[in-house]
């Protein structure tokens, strides 16, 4: 080994030892709780219905578990309308049944981590509530209230959610907010306003939850000027949002202060917006969070994904790219799907390719690299999108408002259903198929939303019972990561591109006190890798067979996952 290595390795070695928080190790899985087991009957996910399933997260091997807002909501936006911020909504069950879940998570060497929506609340909110009331009182100074003269807006503002960003009162005034009419925005300007959330944010860590995942956090500083902006030829709004305005770290900093870094805890930020410049303030070692999720290198339907070498090099450089500047300032959490997008082999691959070898090929790809992986549930089965025939099956308020915003400016049905099925974010909001019985186990009722049609092959029972299926390959993945020999390397080791000569393969290097792997995902056309006859590396694991040549070859079929020891 040279000089240069050796001193590289050693810097290696003394940041991931500063930096080992037992987070680091800890594989996140997301529940939707709606949607994800229903103990009582009723149609609806429930928390009873998570703790009768920790034993079948236990086995998978994930240790936190991040659960969908579960406060009292009217659900508009399904819990992201959030109307007390202390109370369990009764549809989920009662406090005492949150209480019971961490304790029984607890037992298992599990996490809870709650989602914690403080850019904004719902328009049933008590507080919001007195504010209409009460013009005049100190709740009215939690929000975004203006008048004006000529019975228009304040400004040409447009929410995410489709439409203007402000909404009028009975008594004439007009409310901020970001996204749905239902969701005003919370004035963080206000320090009572913000001395009410820490309040209520320390109260949960008391209880004993691990943590949270933030929303929408980037959102909560505003231009205070209100001006309006530009919008483009032929649209109704600007397309720009006030995210990771100037002024936001101020709240951040105290927010952490006067919370979260007062416990052992872990925080996942949605902080889109985010740019290079600004990433180690927001998930550096001393950043307002523990980690943000890099939306940097995931799919989206701005880009196109397609089975095609130069699409595979493209959606890599963004990946390396993001990686390579992230694990210089901090750290990311990395994903393939959420509830807001979606299902991953639909995002990244053909139709033909939603087989084994693809779906796993696209796990081992996210799973080892530098950063903390989450598994959105269902993925693990390698679930798919649904179908939708008309506008009236959708349930998601974006997708609603959208689809009305979307007529208004001219586009046909056709095509904005066709979006709506290929990217709505009711695609990943399925209730979860735990056998092949009438709605797949979920419930002994009617459910909330239709299950995905192929649910009876497609569950967790025939899964969890077939050696070859992707849920195990999921539950040796995670094993693979977390044990063993090459824990530290994957958990605290460095990123590396590799091999990037070849345009369908996204291989990286992982290095960690001397040791390495090498992980190689072949996305593209049959790949011969030549390492020499007297290479001394070897297969530590795999999506299927790895075939070497007795002149040191390495086959790699389309979709071949392999991972490398090279030290």
């Amino acid at each position: 080994m040279n000089t240069l290595n050796k001193q590289s390795e050693q810097r290696e070695s003394l940041l991931a030892a500063s930096q080992r928080q037992w987070w680091k190790r800890a594989v996140f899985y997301q529940i939707y709780p709606q949607s994800f087991n229903d103990e009582n009957g009723d149609g609806i996910g429930d928390l009873k219905g998570i703790t009768t399933k920790l034993d079948y997260l236990a086995e998978l091997g994930v240790d936190v578990l991040w659960i969908c807002p579960i406060f009292d909501s009217p659900m508009i936006d399904n819990g992201y309308d959030v109307a007390d911020y202390r109370s369990v909504n009764p549809i989920f069950g009662t406090d005492a049944d949150l209480d019971e879940l961490i304790a029984e998570a607890d037992k298992r060497g599990m996490k809870i981590l709650l989602d914690l929506v403080i850019n904004h609340c719902s328009d049933q909110h008590r507080w919001f509530q007195t504010a209409l009331e009460h013009p005049d009182s100190e709740e009215a100074g939690y929000f975004y209230f203006r008048a004006t003269d000529n019975n228009r807006p304040p400004n040409n503002w447009r929410s995410i959610f489709g439409g203007p960003a402000w909404t009028r009162t009975q008594d004439g005034r007009w409310y901020l907010h970001t996204f749905a009419k239902e969701q005003p925005d919370l004035n963080w300007e206000n320090p009572k306003l913000r001395r009410q959330l820490y309040d209520m944010v320390n109260d949960w860590l008391d209880k004993g939850v691990g943590g949270f995942r933030v929303d929408a956090i980037t959102f909560i500083k505003k231009d205070l000027t209100f001006a309006s902006r530009p919008a483009e030829p032929g649209k109704l709004y600007p397309i720009d949002h006030f995210q990771n305005y100037p002024g936001i770290h101020e709240f951040l900093d105290e927010l952490k202060r006067e919370t979260f870094a007062r416990y052992d805890c872990v925080t996942v930020a949605e902080a889109p917006g985010v740019s290079p410049d600004t990433f180690a303030e927001y998930a550096g070692p001393d950043g307002h969070f523990s980690m943000i999720f890099d939306f940097n290198w995931d799919h989206n339907k701005d880009v196109p994904l397609k089975n095609e070498p130069e699409s595979i090099a493209s959606w890599r450089k963004r990946m390396f790219d993001s990686l390579l500047h992230t694990q210089k300032y901090g750290w990311s959490a990395i994903f393939l799907e959420n509830h807001d997008q979606a299902r991953g082999p639909d995002k990244f691959l053909d139709k033909a390719n939603h087989h084994r070898d693809g779906v796993t090929c696209l796990a081992t790809t996210y799973m080892l690299l530098q950063g903390s992986p989450f598994v959105y549930q269902g993925q693990e089965l390698g679930m798919t999108n649904g179908f939708r025939g008309g506008i009236d099956e959708f349930y998601d308020v974006s997708a609603l408002n959208q689809w009305h915003e979307g007529l208004e400016q001219g586009r046909s049905a056709e095509e904005m259903l066709q979006e709506l099925n290929a990217y709505g974010r009711d695609n990943a909001r399925t209730p979860f198929p735990w056998n092949a019985e009438p709605n797949g186990g979920f419930t002994t009722g009617t459910p909330w939303m239709p299950l995905h049609p192929d649910y009876p092959n497609v569950n967790a029972e025939q899964a969890q019972a077939d050696e070859e299926s992707v849920w195990t390959f999921y539950k040796q993945l995670i094993a693979f990561r977390k044990k063993g020999a090459w824990g530290d390397t994957l958990a605290f080791g460095s990123f590396e591109p590799a091999y990037e000569k070849y345009p369908g393969l996204i291989a990286y290097r992982r290095r960690l006190d001397g040791q390495t792997l090498l992980v190689l995902n072949n996305f593209g056309g049959e790949l011969v890798l030549d390492f020499g006859a007297s290479t001394d590396r070897r297969v530590v694991f795999a999506n299927g067979e790895a075939e070497w040549t007795p002149g040191g070859e390495l086959k790699l079929p389309p979709y071949r996952s392999v991972v490398l020891a090279e030290s």
